[in-house]
């Protein structure tokens, strides 16, 4: 006990020191999102303060609405041509920058992720409207792909200068006869890119889901929600869930396609991967078709066997039981195998997770699986329920930011609304230790007496790295280049750079030697960063009345 309270006290300290850098009301607001994890008497985590506002002026890891919009959920989508409106340079920046690979089902199917759309505005069209070229490149885009749909993106300027994307998304639906939608994401709409994903749920809801009834073959039928098939990692999941005769019917969006989307409204279950990117379209289809929905992780070995385990138990079919733990007992042996070779030179060392989505979450199981400890972790656009869990979601006060996003008013289907379980038989399944609409969170989860960050800055990112010297800090591309002047190994968790898969057994094994290599490479000590050699600036503040 008096060790953690030492280490308490320590951390306490160093939150003080990093505080002490910032302006008094800066300093204020950063108290809140950063916080020493432990629990109290009763269990519960400290409240942080998250989903607020960047400071202007800091530097952090976050995206804009368009990036979680076009960039995240939309951009993994192989078959929709994806049109930006906006500067090239937006369509440039969502533009296959997260490594999202599709695998079209025929030779005949079309995948057009390998193309960058944009209506690239010029000043004369923000200074006379865009709405025109926007017809233009819907048309053009029509003449040369004739795809099955067309959606667009607006950017900054679109929605400063007021062209109505949706009256002419509309407009050419009618002319071309094929589906037209639009999405206002503009990128200062919300406080980071969570508000696009949130964006691009409800309009992926609205216009596409549920336009094919079809009910496909296979018995137990999923859909896997906040998976993006980053260096490959849906193709192990899939490869996984068809060994256990288990039928993916939609992923939400990897290796995706618009027909997927039309006919998820079948499938007997959601499984969420990244509970803050995609958790309303769970909820949104609960709520009009009455499918549940269950967390789930494929980031780990065990965490991936207990993931199955779960989907297995929600079915209630003792065959697909014992299929699961046959499929299980086939890929652990290698994994084993991988484990013990990489583990002695792993264990003890110690890791930072500073990642989106659930990311920072999930990949703690593989560093656990390894040995490492993680010391700190936390999220660039994660809300309260995705630290603290959901049980605070009726604590959270809707502000403004918040009120910029549409909340679509559901109510179950007349005709389509059909219960995949009766309350009791979800009842009794919870009894048995399977959570409905429940995301335990971050905090509860990680150790305690660890640094839990919100939107770290890249200030906050240094001073750490200068306090702890962890052996491998995993973030993402913008802050890559600076971490590694510090002579520390960064993973780039985001788009992995050029490695994957990391989900699913065979992603176990190729995260452990991955790892491997980079915390017990020699190369980071022979790194003098550039400000180890030259005098560092300094000033103080300065307030003019």
């Amino acid at each position: 006990m008096s060790d953690e309270k030492n280490t308490a006290a320590k951390l306490e300290k160093i939150k003080a020191e990093i505080l002490a850098k910032y302006p008094t009301k800066v300093a204020r607001k950063r108290a809140k999102q950063i916080l020493v994890n432990r629990k109290d008497s009763t269990g519960k985590v400290p409240e942080v303060g998250a989903n607020m506002r960047t400071v202007p002026g800091i530097i952090t890891q976050r995206g804009c609405s368009y990036a979680g919009c076009k960039g995240v959920v939309l951009g993994p989508t192989r078959d929709i041509v994806n049109i930006t409106h906006g500067p090239v340079g937006c369509a440039y920046y969502s533009w296959l920058t997260r490594r999202n690979q599709t695998r079209p089902e025929s030779e005949t199917d079309e995948n057009f992720m390998t193309y960058c759309f944009t209506t690239d505005m010029q000043e004369e069209h923000i200074v006379f409207g865009g709405e025109k070229k926007l017809k233009q490149a819907i048309q053009e885009a029509y003449d040369l792909f004739h795809p099955k749909a067309i959606s667009v993106f607006a950017t900054c300027p679109v929605g400063l200068i007021g062209d109505d994307i949706h009256a002419v998304t509309r407009e050419m639906k009618e002319k071309l006869g094929i589906n037209v939608f639009a999405f206002s994401c503009e990128g200062y709409k919300g406080v980071s890119q969570s508000a696009g994903h949130h964006i691009a749920n409800n309009g992926i809801f609205t216009h596409v889901v549920g336009l094919d009834d079809t009910i496909g073959k296979g018995k137990f039928r999923i859909n896997l929600l906040g998976e993006y098939n980053i260096g490959g990692d849906s193709f192990e999941i899939e490869r996984i869930l068809d060994a256990c005769g288990i039928t993916l019917v939609s992923t939400y969006s990897g290796n995706s396609s618009i027909d997927h989307f039309a006919n998820s409204h079948t499938a007997d279950l959601n499984a969420i991967m990244c509970h803050r990117s995609i958790n309303y379209m769970a909820e949104m289809m609960e709520t009009k078709f009455g499918i549940p929905w269950i967390k789930v992780n494929f980031i780990g070995a065990e965490s991936t066997a207990k993931s199955l385990r779960k989907i297995a138990q929600y079915f209630e079919d003792e065959e697909l039981k014992a299929r699961v733990e046959e499929v299980i007992a086939a890929e652990m042996p290698a994994v084993k195998v991988s484990l013990e070779k990489v583990k002695p030179r792993c264990e003890g060392k110690r890791a930072m997770l500073f990642v989106g989505g659930s990311r920072a979450h999930h990949y703690q199981d593989l560093f656990a699986e390894l040995g490492m400890e993680t010391l700190a972790a936390g999220y660039e656009f994660g809300h309260r329920d995705d630290y603290e869990g959901r049980k605070v979601l009726p604590s959270i006060k809707v502000d403004a930011d918040s009120r910029n996003i549409e909340e679509l008013h559901i109510t179950p289907d007349a005709k389509r609304y059909v219960p995949r379980k009766d309350e009791e038989s979800l009842k009794k399944l919870e009894n048995e230790g399977l959570a409905f609409r429940e995301y335990e969170g971050l905090m509860p989860d990680m150790k305690e007496n660890t640094l839990v960050i919100d939107d770290i800055s890249h200030f906050e990112t240094e001073k750490l790295i200068e306090m702890f010297k962890p052996d491998i800090f995993c973030a993402g591309i913008k802050e890559k280049y600076a971490i590694q002047k510090s002579g520390i190994p960064m993973k780039q968790l985001h788009s992995y750079d050029s490695g994957g898969p990391y989900a699913g057994f065979k992603g176990a094994i190729n995260f452990y030697e991955e790892i491997e290599r980079m915390v017990n490479a020699k190369v980071w000590s022979y790194i003098t960063p550039p400000w180890a050699a030259e005098p560092e600036l300094s000033a103080n503040y300065a307030w003019v009345a």
